[in-house]
């Protein structure tokens, strides 16, 4: 199962762009509600969580998104259960996917040290000690960074790929008429 981590001020595409790939690839996928079952996107859009962080359980995790926004990611990096989350993600080497301001939370955690990563440019100081790339989407073993809004398809068919295979996600790639 993978999960998507919601929290108010979270950025609407780089969040439902990856689980729309994620869906079509049919990977079981669930949003989860940091801040409330239902959440404020960043743009005021509210969006209804499938789950709540309450009725979370860690077991059969197979990815964790975390989508970025700014203040989003403040509440998601303030969130002790989603810090725990990311500590057992790392224990048990499952993927571990955030876009735009996001990598900034495992970057302060010193969790990118000497890793390939990429975030939105103004967040970049924040990732200590990773090798910094000027690629919008970067796969390093079981961290998977990208930039931000404009690449939040790309970033999930990175995941896809990751998960499902390439063929699956070039395939959704043709069905979706994207370069």
């Amino acid at each position: 199962m993978i999960f998507l981590f919601l929290a108010n001020g979270f950025e609407i595409i780089e969040a439902l762009a990856p689980v729309d790939m994620l869906r079509r690839a049919q990977l079981n996928i669930k949003t989860v509600g940091v801040t409330g079952k239902t959440v404020t996107s960043s743009c005021g859009i509210d969006v209804t969580a499938d789950i709540t962080i309450d009725e979370f359980e860690y077991s059969n995790v197979d990815a964790i998104i975390l989508p970025g926004g700014s203040d989003g990611v403040v509440n998601l990096e303030k969130d002790n259960r989603v810090q725990q989350i990311i500590d057992k993600a790392v224990r048990d080497n499952i993927y571990i996917c955030a876009i735009c301001a996001a990598p900034s939370i495992l970057g302060n955690k010193g969790l990118l040290k000497n890793v390939e990563s990429t975030a939105f440019p103004t967040f970049m100081k924040y990732l200590d000690g990773a090798v910094l790339s000027d690629k919008y989407v970067v796969t390093d073993g079981k961290y998977i960074t990208a930039r931000g809004a404009g690449v939040s398809v790309d970033f999930g068919l990175e995941i896809v790929k990751c998960l499902a295979g390439e063929a699956t996600a070039e395939n959704i790639r043709k069905t979706i008429q994207c370069q």
